[in-house]
């Protein structure tokens, strides 16, 4: 059975979809995990049940997979150009293997799979596990190598957590993003919670995993965070607030690097780029709550319109900000 529950946006915008799949023929699985991944040839070693469950949600440039074998698979897979997390719910994933690295996987660990540029191998035996797949592009809107005014890209140097911490933070992370974010086709769609989202996954992933990534300000970032550069992020973030927003285009439009950008919302305001424009975009909804008509506007509606996409986080940071709640705010 192939379930293709697809939902679609017009031309030029970007769709959230939801592709079911559940199948025992060993080919046919082959052949769909083929299209969905990158090529890759599969064999089992349990010919009498070889049934495969796969659900996946798609929100622009990322895909979050659950993944429910009932046999043990082998695979060899070429490299896919993203960023590959693994999940391991139940069962295990054994002698996997790609150049330089060879291990093994069990119930709660949290991995990346393999570089986006190199082939890997392994067996699944008899598992259940998340497969979450991001462009590696993503890493760079959040954050920027040594290089000043253009970043290189950045990389994972490991491919597991560097403490229990780190993984248990991501695990969390993925849940939430695909128990909330991905849960409702109307709310995915939305495009400031597909930026949302992409920058939520992309940061976690710099927190839990080693990687290129240099954080600390350097001298020349020290000397470019003074009260100018902050001035024209405000600017730029008050104009945007309506439009996805990263780090990466808040400091261009700064003129500095993403370091010297954070440092200079760190020296001056004590909170982080993607903080403000978080804040920033609460007084827009707060402003929309306060002038719509309850008859015809929901809470839910207006907080998705500007980014917010669980409900109960943003009832929190609304009383917290305005001691009241949104829904008293409309009805009022």
């Amino acid at each position: 059975m192939l379930q293709d529950d697809m939902t679609w946006a017009p031309e030029g915008e970007v769709a959230m979809s939801t592709l079911v799949f559940d199948s025992d023929d060993l080919e046919r699985t082959e052949d769909f995990l083929s299209k969905a991944y990158a090529k890759m040839r599969i064999g089992s070693s349990t010919p009498s049940a070889n049934r495969a469950r796969i659900r996946r949600d798609t929100i622009e440039s990322i895909t979050v997979d659950e993944l429910d074998l009932d046999f043990d698979m082998s695979y060899a897979v070429s490299p896919l150009g993203r960023i590959c997390l693994c999940v391991v719910h139940t069962g295990t994933i054994e002698d996997h293997v790609y150049p330089g690295v060879e291990d093994a996987f069990g119930p709660g660990d949290v991995v990346s799979l393999a570089p986006p540029d190199l082939p890997y191998s392994g067996r699944v035996r008899n598992a259940r596990y998340n497969i979450t797949m991001l462009d590696p592009a993503l890493l760079s809107q959040v954050a920027a190598t040594v290089e000043q005014r253009t970043p290189q890209p950045v990389r994972l140097t490991g491919h597991r957590p560097h403490s229990a911490a780190a993984a248990g933070h991501l695990r969390r992370t993925i849940a939430y993003v695909r128990d909330h974010a991905l849960a409702d086709p109307a709310i995915a769609d939305q495009p400031l919670i597909r930026a949302t989202v992409s920058q939520l996954l992309a940061g976690s992933v710099l927190t839990a995993f080693p990687n290129t990534a240099l954080t600390d300000p350097t001298a020349s970032d020290r000397n470019d965070a003074h009260p100018d550069t902050l001035q024209r992020a405000l600017s730029h973030i008050d104009d945007h607030a309506a439009e996805p927003l990263t780090v990466a285009d808040i400091a261009a439009a700064a003129h500095v690097s993403i370091r010297a950008l954070q440092y200079a919302f760190r020296r001056h305001l004590d909170t982080t780029p993607m903080a403000y424009v978080r804040r920033v975009r609460l007084a827009h909804a707060h402003h929309d709550l306060a002038t719509a008509a309850p008859e015809t506007a929901t809470v839910a509606d207006i907080a998705t319109r500007w980014g917010f996409f669980h409900p109960a986080r943003f009832a929190a940071l609304y009383r917290e900000t305005y001691r009241t709640t949104p829904g008293a705010t409309l009805r009022r």
